[in-house]
């Protein structure tokens, strides 16, 4: 038994296990301990405590790494890595999973769909986000792809009696499943053409082969399509919109965060990996592609009253920004891309933590109308909301600002002059949606005077989102170390 599981294996996937331990927990809890409605709302308190052990089996990781030495440890004889880049974006895995537990249980509340599966289910996803960080193998790759998906199709859903909540994981679940389609056939070929399903023996095996074989193109462009719907980016984008909106608000903050973050795991996992030795072939369509993402994105955003949509679209122009960051290719560039995504997972989920703090029994808060004279009901609200988009568009000192900066430096050392030409002026345009809310927000006369009472749980996750995007922005040495620390080598 111990050639086939040791004691180093247990270690690398113990994160894994914690979380499908607590999942399955919560399930029984859910069925025996709280059977009231009332009572369900205690059993964010178990994905909390998940979390906690979660975090420190990760730190324990790190700790090992630090006292080692190594840059990396291969476990299940190559099938998983212990190495910064796992160890970083799981950590972000966490946040996003750690806030959405903690904002939920008062919107379930309000809509009356507080079951306990919910919070099972967001641990389900995380596991899935923890393979596609982790995972250096193509079969455990997918597993987690579809761990993840198969998890969010049932989370957009979630609000049973809500038709746009059904619409949007219809749609979800029909282009997600051609998406996996895809991604599977490229996985497929690339294992046909190497005859091997491990990244490192891929690596080896492709840097030999001409890049205008035919099977390996199409391996490409059939894996990269794949990938590039599981980031939103166009033109395989028009699931992102209706899910954003039809989705309960912290399930849609969780997707766009965690889902995107993951996605861009295991982008860097192909293309800084297998598909390295091919970056001519695929170099021209992911700038094309990335153009086209941040015109949609930001073009779509500027007609959007639905915040939710807007939010949407400007998810869609983000994800341009991080496949620039691939197109660079360099050491900042994809360093850039890392600290993106981190970052985005802290402007993103507040903005979406204060659309959760303005529902209430017959508002949606969701529409420009109901953000009207926000600082008139609730100033702290409304303040916060502003250092959200103003990260969100990139302007200092905030922590998207660095992000940006990052990402056009690499444009510029590697000579893509013109991209970073694109990038900068469509932050112009991104200023002006962004900036629509806030003039909605300080300068409309109020839609409502009802008063805002948040929650505790969404109090802290805005507090806590709010320094993430102001802190990383202002002291951002130490994180761009660790971030330094998470580029694959």
């Amino acid at each position: 038994m111990s050639e086939f599981y040791t004691s180093l294996d247990h270690f690398a996937i113990l994160p894994a296990l914690l979380m499908g331990l607590f999942g399955c927990a919560i399930f029984l809890f859910d069925l025996w301990l709280f059977p009231s409605a009332r009572e369900k709302r205690y059993l964010a308190w178990f994905v909390i405590v998940a979390e906690i052990f979660v975090g420190v089996a990760l730190f324990r990781q790190f700790v090992y790494l630090e006292s080692t030495g190594v840059s990396s440890v291969a476990a299940f004889k190559g099938l998983l890595s212990i190495d910064g880049f796992s160890i970083f974006f799981n950590f972000m895995f966490l946040v996003a999973a750690l806030l959405a537990a903690m904002v939920s249980y008062r919107y379930l509340e309000e809509e009356r769909e507080n079951h306990g599966e919910y919070y099972a289910l967001l641990l389900m996803a995380q596991c899935g986000m923890f393979f596609l960080a982790s995972a250096t193998e193509l079969v455990s790759l997918f597993i987690g792809v579809e761990l993840m998906t198969i998890t969010f199709y049932v989370l957009v859903g979630f609000l049973a009696r809500d038709k746009r909540s059904n619409e949007a994981a219809i749609k979800y679940f029909i282009l997600g499943s051609f998406s996996s389609a895809f991604l599977a056939y490229g996985f497929s070929l690339l294992y046909g053409l190497t005859g091997s399903t491990r990244l490192a023996e891929i690596t080896a095996a492709l840097v030999s082969r001409p890049l205008d074989e035919p099977l390996l193109v199409i391996a490409i462009i059939t894996t990269t399509v794949g990938v590039l719907f599981k980031l939103a980016a166009a033109p395989f984008h028009m699931w992102a919109p209706d899910v954003y909106e039809g989705a309960p608000t912290p399930v849609t903050a969780y997707l766009a965060v965690g889902s995107k973050a993951a996605a861009v795991a295991l982008l860097l996992r192909l293309f800084e990996g297998p598909l390295a030795s091919s970056r001519e072939v695929w170099e021209p369509m992911i700038a094309l592609v990335a153009i086209v993402t941040i015109t949609v994105g930001n073009l779509g955003a500027l007609s959007q009253h639905n915040i939710k949509r807007m939010l949407a679209y400007s998810a869609i122009a983000h994800a341009g920004y991080m496949l620039l960051g691939l197109v660079a290719g360099n050491e900042t560039g994809i360093k850039g891309v890392v600290i993106y995504a981190f970052v985005y997972t802290f402007m993103n989920f507040g903005a979406f933590l204060v659309l959760i703090g303005l529902r209430q029994q017959d508002a949606s808060g969701e529409t420009m109308e109901e953000l009207h004279g926000l600082m008139r009901r609730n100033g702290p609200a409304s303040v916060m909301m502003l250092v959200f988009l103003v990260s969100l568009a990139g302007i200092p000192p905030t922590a998207g600002f660095i992000a940006k900066y990052f990402i056009f430096l690499a444009l510029i050392e590697t000579g893509h002059y013109w991209l970073a030409l694109i990038g900068v002026l469509y932050v112009a345009v991104a200023i002006y949606y962004y900036f629509r809310v806030v003039r909605a927000m300080f300068l409309e006369s109020p839609s409502s005077t009802m008063n805002l009472i948040p929650s505790l749980g969404l109090r802290l996750a805005i507090v806590g989102a709010g320094v993430g995007t102001i802190g990383l922005g202002v002291v951002a040495e130490p994180f761009l170390r660790l971030a330094g620390m998470s580029i694959l080598r």
